[in-house]
Formats: C-alpha cells, structure tokens, sequence
C-alpha cells in the first residue's frame, strides 16, 4: 500500500466513510482496509505517515504486526459490527459507544471509562451518549456519591427507541398533512403529501402495535 493510499484513508475516515466505501474508493478488499487501520491506530488514531513508516519497519525486521488486544476497538468483529450501525446511518464515533456499551457484562458506562476504552475525547463521548438517549438506545443515570453520570443499556432500550421512532414518525405525519392542507387537497403538491401522511400514520400505528406484541420477548 503507498503513502497516497493512507492519505486517502485517512481523508476517507476524517469523511466518516465505511470501511467498506473506503475500500471500494482504493480497489481493495474490505478486510485490508480493516487490518490496515486496525494496526495503525485504530479508525480514532489512524495518521498516514506514521502507518507508512510503520509497516516499511516491519518490513525491515520481517516481523508482523503487533496483535491487538482482546476487545479492543479495532477487533475484527467489532469493527464488523461498527461497520454495520455506520450502515444504518448512525454516526461512527456514536456507533463505537452504543457497541462498547452492547458488550460491557452489565451494560454501564461512566464518561470516564468510555474515554479511556475507546481513546476518545470526554467531548465526543458527550455528543454520542446524547444522541443514544435521545434515541431511546441509553438511560442516564446519577450517581450521587461520586457525582457522576452512567449510561446504561438494558432490555428496555429496543423498546424505548421504537416508541421514539414511532413518536418522530407520527409528528412527520401530522407535519405532512397540516402542509396538505396549506396547498389545498385539491392541488397535486396537496394530494402528493397528504397520501404520505396517511401511509406514515398508518405505519406509526403498526409500529406501537408490534413493539407491545413482541416486547415481552425483551424480558
């Protein structure tokens, strides 16, 4: 791999790309790009040059690689799984937290302990935790004797995230049908939106239903 691939790694990364998409920008297999930023520093602590030089010095010594730490943040599968969540739209470094939060034994957090884990700054630990409560994914919960927050994940958080979807699902609906109305049902913009708005209702109504059907499958 040359320096202008790592370049255009690094760029890829700073963009927020999949692995996957990086990849396929470089006309290389995915794992390669996996394996690559994964001894490197991970997607966090990935710098071109630096990964540059390091893999000519294994070269030198013909050694490999250092191997990575069980459970660290570039292991394969977690990166796999990463890669999947980025898939579905959520942000990479929110993706990392909600995984690393998935895979702890009792599914607490503090702050602190994401920071130090996944080598990130306490500021963009603070960005994805929020957005995982706001999605229903994580509670926040106070600890008052080292006045601190921890951020928990437990059986309810599929739940509590499908009701919030199905919450936003239902205001898209209303905000449909009240523009509808503002064009007229007779007009074709009217009649197009209003149509959304019936099928995005009707959907918002199926989501409720399933979620209380199936819930009992998280206890």
């Amino acid at each position: 791999m040359t320096q202008q691939d790592r370049e255009r790694i690094a760029a890829g990364l700073a963009d927020g790309l999949s692995y996957a998409e990086i990849a396929r920008r470089l006309d290389r297999p995915t794992s390669t790009i996996t394996r690559e930023i994964g001894r490197n520093g991970g997607p966090s602590g990935y710098r071109p040059q630096q990964a540059h030089q390091a893999t000519a010095q294994r070269a030198r010594r013909g050694t490999p690689a250092p191997p990575r730490a069980t459970g660290s943040p570039g292991d394969r599968t977690e990166d796999e799984l990463v890669e999947m969540a980025v898939r579905t739209g959520l942000p990479r470094m929110t993706a990392r937290v909600h995984l690393d939060l998935l895979l702890s034994q009792d599914g607490r957090r503090t702050a602190a302990e994401l920071t130090h884990r996944l080598k990130i700054s306490p500021a963009s630990v603070s960005v994805a935790v929020n957005s995982l409560v706001e999605q229903g994914f994580v509670r926040r919960e106070r600890d008052p004797r080292r006045r601190r927050d921890i951020y928990v994940i437990d059986d309810n958080a599929w739940y509590n995230s499908i009701m919030i979807s199905r919450r936003q699902t239902l205001e898209t609906a209303q905000a449909s049908m009240a523009a509808a109305e503002t064009y007229g049902l007779d007009s074709p913009v009217g009649r197009r939106l209003a149509k959304a708005a019936a099928f995005l209702e009707q959907i918002s109504l199926d989501m409720i239903e399933s979620a209380e059907r199936w819930r009992a499958l998280l206890t």
